[in-house]
């Protein structure tokens, strides 16, 4: 006999914490992207570049974005999520899951090219790099345009979902 498993009713404290410590340290990535572009032109050109705690924290929360990505996908894949409320079009339930997941690969694809580019010079890793900002960014503009779309047009609950936890 198969059993199948049952969606949760919402999400856990766990996966509501991971979800907004990746966003603030994906903003402040963003926010301070300018001092390792910087290092990385002027490491490119040749020339030697003094410390920077800001080049240092980029890639340190890269890292620790790809770390808390990698535990928040293994919590998705083990713990399941809610289902999407039945007020939602089927349409917009596929696109809401390619997505997150979406979310997911380019995130991880981010840190590894970022990685790539800063600890084994790879311009290449650089240039990927630079190019998928450009998609998380229209992926974020998505995610956060679909929060009042939900709420004024569809008139459902999901945003409290990521404020509220159930264990």
């Amino acid at each position: 006999m198969t059993s199948i498993k049952q969606r949760p009713e919402g999400y856990s404290r766990v996966q509501i914490t991971l979800h907004w410590i990746i966003a603030l340290l994906i903003a402040g990535q963003y926010l301070f992207k300018n001092s390792i572009a910087t290092a990385w032109d002027t490491i490119r050109a040749g020339n030697n570049f003094a410390f920077d705690p800001l080049v240092m924290a980029h890639v340190a929360g890269g890292s620790l974005i790809l770390l808390l990505v990698i535990w928040r996908v293994i919590v998705r894949v083990k713990r399941g999520v809610p289902a999407t409320p039945e007020n939602e079009p089927a349409i917009l339930k596929a696109i809401s899951h390619i997505v997150h997941w979406a979310f997911y690969v380019m995130l991880i694809m981010m840190s590894f090219s970022g990685l790539a580019a800063w600890f084994g010079d790879v311009v290449f890793a650089a240039q990927v790099h630079n190019i998928l900002k450009v998609v998380l960014l229209a992926l974020i503009a998505m995610h956060v345009l679909a929060v009042p779309f939900h709420h004024v047009v569809l008139k459902n609950p999901i945003m409290k979902r990521m404020v509220k936890s159930h264990h």
